[in-house]
């Protein structure tokens, strides 16, 4: 991933940002996203280099089966310190509320400071895709929820405190929830559905709670991803990745989990920020604002994409979508809280 000299990364110089998830893919591309933009990244994941599982020449292992993948926090950390920025690699589960509270103390007494939360645990099970609701396995289901949507949760409960103090004081906090899809659409599957669409939910909420604080809660998603596990499905490298339209033409409109990166850089410098707490956003649509390039220079566009080969625009969450997450009745009732 170079730097192009068309990009200039915003100053993030001294904010201090949490991605908890960043192992690889959009975490990792996130990671170095702010990094690069001058900030300390606290890069937390389960995968280390004492326990990785190494793949034998002869296994036939799923590129996604992240227990055998090869990519470490301590990698991505050190990545986002090559990049300008400073990596701190921690090893947490952030299953076990014990660590992410652990987690979160490390940082306040290292720093004394959180400016960003990115929450990108994102490990789905997808052994049942393409089955129906009744015909799924509910224990990999469940799993999913647990390991998605608690962490989520888990973290930002534990994460909030901190980025609520350093934010009256300082710019505005900022809370992303990374999902997949910037609308409220069935996504296919029933508990990726539930998975997807809460992280959208979680940022509203969080947003509504955290009105008063100066800290944004806001959900992501990237387009179609040049991950690692993604380039390995296809059997292509970052080199020759437009082979894999061989097989998909679609890949020709990916990106880059740096590109993900750069629009969350974007968000967290932005002086107008709290405006857009509370909603959901696609990488593409915040290149065309922000005017931020994919490692490669290029602005992939996965809505103008869609469009043209499929003859319809995407649907993405809109003003008057969102005004019916606003319940006048609440507000009547509970005026001062929260």
């Amino acid at each position: 991933m170079e730097n192009p000299s068309e990009y200039r990364p915003p100053d993030l110089t001294g904010r201090v940002a949490l991605v908890a998830g960043a192992t690889r893919g959009v975490g990792r591309g996130i990671a170095l996203g702010l990094g690069e933009a001058g900030a300390t990244v606290y890069c937390t994941g389960r995968s280390t280099a004492a326990n990785r599982i190494p793949r034998k020449t002869d296994e036939k292992i799923s590129p996604f089966d992240h227990a055998h993948r090869p990519e470490t926090i301590d990698e991505t950390a050190a990545l986002v310190t090559a990049r300008g920025g400073r990596g701190v690699a921690v090893v947490a589960d952030h299953t076990d509320p014990a660590q992410v509270k652990n987690v979160i103390q490390k940082i306040r007494d290292e720093q004394g400071k959180l400016h960003i939360l990115v929450n990108d645990i994102s490990e789905l099970t997808h052994a049942d895709f393409g089955k129906l609701f009744w015909q799924l396995n509910l224990e990999k289901g469940f799993a999913n929820l647990d390991n998605i949507v608690h962490t989520h949760v888990t973290t930002s409960h534990f994460a909030a405190p901190l980025l609520i103090e350093t934010a009256a004081n300082g710019p505005t906090g900022l809370i992303v929830e990374i999902g997949d899809g910037d609308s409220y659409g069935y996504r296919g599957h029933l508990f990726y559905d539930l998975t997807k669409t809460t992280v959208i939910r979680l940022a509203f909420a969080m947003a509504r709670e955290l009105r008063k604080k100066n800290v944004a809660a806001v959900a992501l998603t990237p387009g179609f991803l040049r991950s690692e596990a993604m380039l390995e499905h296809f059997g292509v490298t970052e080199a020759d990745w437009r082979d894999a339209a061989k097989k998909d033409p679609n890949y020709l409109a990916s990106e880059t989990p740096l590109f993900a990166g750069r629009a969350v850089a974007a968000l967290a410098a932005d002086k107008h920020l709290f405006k857009k707490s509370g909603r959901v956003f696609s990488s593409w649509r915040l290149s065309d604002e922000y005017s931020f390039t994919d490692a490669d220079g290029a602005r992939p566009h996965w809505g103008r994409h869609f469009a043209a080969t499929y003859g319809s625009n995407l649907k993405h969450c809109d003003d008057a979508f969102y005004e019916h997450w606003v319940d006048p009745a609440v507000d009547a009732l509970f005026p001062d809280w929260p």
